[in-house]
């Protein structure tokens, strides 16, 4: 009898245990899909620390932009929320459409692609106990390439619900253009829901990354970014945009899913053809199935091939 109540006790664990899980994974999604709609953005960076022992030296100037970004919710899954970001600029009466960044979130994924400087990302294997409940954000180019992705826990608490995470990412465009003395942005992400929309803050290292060698810090980064959330409406251009192009991007999304699918280490080439991918994938010419596969394949390159060549 003893063990029968043990027993029943254990079970009845279980069934409150998945009864939690399931309805903090609601909670989550819902927060995550707080993110989707219309939204007027201001970027803010400053390089608060430097550490350079160089005496000409020069931190980076502060960065404000802002502009009207439309975020699409593409995928709405239990265990997976896609959602595309596409910029609105210009001239409200006819405005200028710009494909943006792109953010998965995917519950208790084992899988991930950290990167690791110079156009390499090294493929990682979590174990279920290290990621049970837990939400990786995976954050892609304007191209859908990889950009960078870390997993965390959704936080809900005194009103309040958030994501934080840290992680190796490349250079941001703001910088890649200007500086070429750090390799690796280490990301401290913060990603909280407000009553008028989002904040992504951020607390970011500049790292100097060679192999064999120990990380160097360069410098620290503030960034932080509003979304105000305003009227549907407004960002009608860019939804119009999405629901002509959704379909050639779904196809670009299938092909890298395909590549991520190897789950080995991976080399992109900067350019093929004296031009970087998105110039590629941003022309109307390239539109079929085959086209955009063979733009991709001739920039991915796994890292055995790519050691191999370097010997």
């Amino acid at each position: 009898m003893k063990k029968l109540i043990i027993a029943a006790a254990y079970l009845c664990f279980l069934g409150t245990m998945a009864f939690a899980q399931k309805n903090n994974n609601e909670q989550d999604r819902e927060a995550i899909k707080k993110m989707c709609g219309c939204y007027e953005v201001t970027f803010n960076f400053a390089e608060t620390f430097n550490y350079s022992i160089d005496s000409l030296y020069r931190p980076s100037k502060n960065k404000v932009d802002k502009g009207l970004e439309w975020a699409q919710l593409v995928t709405d899954k239990d265990d997976q929320v896609v959602i595309q970001h596409i910029l609105q600029v210009g001239n409200p009466a006819d405005p200028m459409i710009v494909k943006h960044w792109r953010q998965d979130w995917l519950f208790e994924n084992t899988d991930l692609y950290l990167y690791n400087g110079d156009n390499h990302w090294g493929f990682e294997k979590k174990s279920p106990a290290e990621v049970a409940g837990q939400w990786t954000q995976k954050v892609y180019q304007v191209d859908d390439s990889p950009r960078y992705e870390g997993s965390a826990t959704w936080v809900h608490v005194d009103g309040k619900s958030y994501w934080e995470n840290t992680t190796p990412a490349p250079l941001p465009r703001r910088e890649y253009t200007t500086r070429g003395d750090y390799n690796i942005t280490l990301r401290g992400n913060r990603h909280e829901i407000t009553e008028n929309g989002w904040i992504h803050d951020q607390d970011n290292s500049k790292i100097i990354r060679k192999e064999g060698e120990k990380d160097v810090v360069l410098a620290k980064e503030k960034g932080y970014n509003t979304y105000i959330k305003v009227p549907n409406s407004r960002c009608q251009a860019a939804a119009d945009w999405w629901q002509k192009e959704q379909a050639k991007w779904a196809t670009v999304r299938a092909k890298w899913d395909s590549v991520f699918a190897r789950n080995t280490d991976l080399v992109l080439k900067e350019k093929v053809d004296n031009k970087v991918l998105y110039k590629h994938l941003f022309s109307d010419e390239i539109q079929k199935e085959k086209e955009i596969a063979t733009v991709i394949d001739a920039f991915v390159e796994d890292s055995e091939n790519e050691k191999s060549k370097s010997k």
